[in-house]
């Protein structure tokens, strides 16, 4: 079972699927580090991304949860993964993707990007990723928490979500992380 924690920037995606994979053990993959230069060098000068330059990013990252499946582990990580098409792409690395999208106040978010040092995704983007996100739809697995509380509670729920989700499929994380 693989966990994506999705959501626009600054939403926590990163903070909280890593300390929720330290916590159970599972591989954590940032999709960030998977971007090709110039995807980071067009998104550094504010100008968001096409669907054409993300597909190849969005395959690399489904063959690196194909590669966890093929090794019998559960993974997590955190991408945007805004568009249910995106999904369906992230959904082609193994049979059982779920996602935990991270949500909140647009207003809270902009304040935390503006707070954010050494990040390459500028606060003039979030209009452009608000407006492309489309929420889970009611036949896609996973679970929205809310973003208002402090990120150990986030961690918390997330925690709980996952350990619901692989309990109901009959693993465990020690069993899902290989």
């Amino acid at each position: 079972m693989h966990f994506v924690f999705m959501g626009v920037s600054g939403s926590g995606k990163s903070t909280v699927a890593l300390r929720a994979a330290e916590r159970l053990g599972l591989p954590f993959a940032e999709a960030d580090a998977f971007h090709p230069e110039a995807n980071i060098a067009k998104m550094s000068r504010g100008v968001a991304l096409t669907d054409d330059d993300r597909l190849p990013w969005l395959r690399s990252l489904a063959a690196w949860i194909g590669e966890r499946e093929a090794q019998g582990a559960s993974s997590m990580m955190a991408c945007s993964a805004l568009k249910r098409s995106y999904r369906d792409v992230l959904r082609t690395g193994a049979p059982d993707v779920r996602f935990v999208h991270l949500d909140g106040p647009v207003e809270l978010i902009r304040a935390r990007l503006s707070e954010r040092a050494g990040h390459f995704m500028p606060t003039g983007l979030l209009d452009s990723q608000q407006a492309t996100l489309e929420p889970l739809g009611p036949d896609e697995k996973g679970a929205v928490l809310g973003i208002a509380p402090p990120p150990e509670e986030i961690v918390e729920a997330a925690v709980a979500a996952v350990r619901a989700a692989l309990a109901e499929n009959g693993e465990s994380a020690a069993h899902g992380a290989g």
